[in-house]
């Protein structure tokens, strides 16, 4: 087979691609660009079962990613996704990136209503409070998912679900759990209240100490871990909205952890316990419950 045509980069398919890196076209088309064979295999995933159809709306690739990842750009065409060939420079001008990885896609918006979220009775749940930084964001999404979190709810005053970074952070988990966006806090934690949340605030300084909630056996309901600001934390205001604000030990001389470290381990505190004997996950006589 001889090599495919390749799309003009001046073509009106290429710019309206490239606009997506900035918010308000993201916004406005509500579509977004997920970069690499691994976050657009999981959108490819996700079908049309998911309300709305499939996610994957286009995809552009070189050729040789073409050839190295056959199965994604065939289900890509299958699920009605068009398919566009193109060089390296097109695909780098489109995601605004040095080191293009051959295909980028370009999906729906993904993202829940809150009401709905809470609907699912969720048992794990990151909410990102202040987080500003798209890598963190991306991150926290991705360990949220790697824990069985059933849902990630972004406030207003985070950074945006849809960034470039915070898509090629997430490494595809963006497109594995539900998540809801620009939720004012005071709604987040309210809800998640009423729907029999427990709300920690994750916090270097807080009263609580992580190993000891382990301990006393108080980790195993329902929780809600919320994370704050890169640099300041979270503000007194946020954390007086939680039932307890809990800091994650620190037993050597490091002056504390990063967002998504401390994110990370609260997150998988929370699910050894809901999965312990008499956790939330765990039926009466103490064996699991299939989720």
């Amino acid at each position: 087979m001889g090599t495919p045509d390749l799309i003009s980069p001046r073509s009106a398919r290429v710019a309206a691609a490239r606009r997506l890196v900035r918010r308000n076209f993201r916004a406005k088309d509500r579509r977004f660009l997920a970069e690499g064979p691994q976050a657009v295999r999981e959108a490819v995933a996700v079908r049309s079962a998911e309300p709305g159809g499939p996610v994957l709306l286009e995809l552009f690739a070189t050729p040789e990613a073409a050839e190295r990842h056959p199965e994604i750009v065939r289900e890509a065409g299958e699920t009605g996704a068009r398919v566009h060939f193109a060089d390296l420079e097109t695909l780098a001008d489109i995601a605004q990136t040095v080191s293009p990885q051959g295909l980028i896609g370009v999906c729906r918006f993904v993202d829940r209503p809150f009401q709905e979220v809470l609907a699912e009775r969720p048992r794990l749940v990151a909410v990102l409070a202040h987080v500003r930084d798209p890598g963190n964001a991306g991150t926290v999404l991705r360990c949220a998912d790697a824990a069985g979190a059933e849902a990630v709810v972004l406030t207003d005053a985070s950074v945006d679900l849809y960034n470039p970074k915070a898509v090629r952070a997430s490494a595809g988990s963006l497109f594995h759990l539900p998540v809801a966006v620009g939720v004012p806090v005071e709604e987040a934690t309210g809800g998640l209240r009423a729907a029999g949340v427990r709300l920690l605030a994750a916090d270097g300084t807080g009263e609580h100490d992580l190993d000891a909630e382990l301990d006393a056996g108080s980790m195993g309901v329902p929780t809600a871990w919320i994370f704050g600001n890169e640099a300041w934390g979270l503000p007194e205001e946020t954390r007086a909205l939680a039932d307890a604000a809990v800091r994650v030990p620190i037993h050597g001389r490091a002056e504390s952890l990063n967002l998504a470290t401390a994110a990370a381990v609260c997150l998988y505190a929370s699910a050894r316990a809901q999965r312990a004997p008499g956790g939330c996950r765990t039926g009466a006589d103490g064996r699991g419950v299939t989720e």
